[in-house]
């Protein structure tokens, strides 16, 4: 499948097989490109707790029930906790030795590119490490991470589902985290209840409202000969609604048992 079409056809996906369990295996496969996605200065700061709904413990679940769209979660195999380790900033210069001493970034050999990192890079960056902490240029990174994971997911035929909850702190409590991590989002996984189309392709924002070149007066050009491109190599997918899409959510829904309010 080329990269085009697991764009086109990676959409989240809200409703899957509360009855078929997810195989560590696979998560075990998220995880491992969530760990080799670009970081700046290879601190890594992107943690991930996996819970799986039939052997957490109950303490654990409670909160976890607590977030946003509850049924969701309720229903997944498996929810993973993403969320970011600042502490881990505090190892940016050894992080940084070990990339610089296998070549990945500096020049002029061996001796010369460590004797640059450690009395000008390091000793430049010290100073900026608490800042370094804070909200911003970690999470960017960490999303890398999680977009990474999701592909994965996708590409071994899971579904997944991204959401926030206003219990974070208190997850990263009862699963142990500790401090000063600060929680990022929900991701539940499992089987796709739903068809990959998930009712077609979402609306979005005009392209030219989003991206600019060179400043902001300057909507960025949108060649039509890349988007039919695109859509030719299956990126873009049929707009919804599909036909069949309130057929498929009435059916959904009752074998979910989650009729109730609509809002699903």
């Amino acid at each position: 499948m080329e990269l085009a079409e697991v764009i086109g056809r990676r959409r989240s996906i809200r409703m899957v097989k509360p009855y078929q369990p997810v195989e560590e295996e696979k998560i075990q496969a998220m995880f491992e490109a969530a760990r080799i996605a670009s970081h700046w200065g290879n601190v890594q700061s992107l943690r991930g707790v996996a819970v799986f709904r039939d052997s957490a413990p109950k303490e654990v679940l409670d909160n976890l029930y607590a977030a946003v769209a509850g049924w969701q979660i309720k229903k997944a195999p498996v929810t993973i906790v993403w969320y970011i380790q600042p502490a881990a900033v505090d190892e940016q210069s050894d992080r940084l030795r070990e990339i610089t001493s296998l070549g990945a970034q500096g020049f002029g050999g061996y001796e010369k590119r460590m004797d640059a990192l450690e009395n000008k890079l390091i000793p430049r960056f010290e100073p900026l490490l608490d800042n370094f902490k804070k909200p911003g240029l970690g999470e960017i990174d960490c999303g890398q991470g999680i977009a990474q994971a999701t592909l994965m997911a996708f590409n071994l035929g899971l579904g997944t589902c991204c959401l926030g909850s206003p219990n974070g702190v208190a997850l990263l409590k009862a699963i142990g985290v500790p401090e000063p991590a600060r929680f990022l989002v929900l991701q539940t996984v499992g089987y796709p209840l739903e068809h990959w189309e998930a009712g077609g392709q979402r609306p979005r924002q005009p392209f030219e409202k989003l991206f600019h070149k060179n400043s902001f007066d300057t909507p960025f050009p949108r060649s039509q000969e890349v988007v039919d491109d695109l859509t030719e190599q299956g990126m873009f997918t049929t707009p919804a609604p599909l036909p069949y899409r309130e057929d498929e959510l009435d059916f959904i829904a009752q074998a979910l048992g989650i009729e109730g309010d609509g809002m699903l």
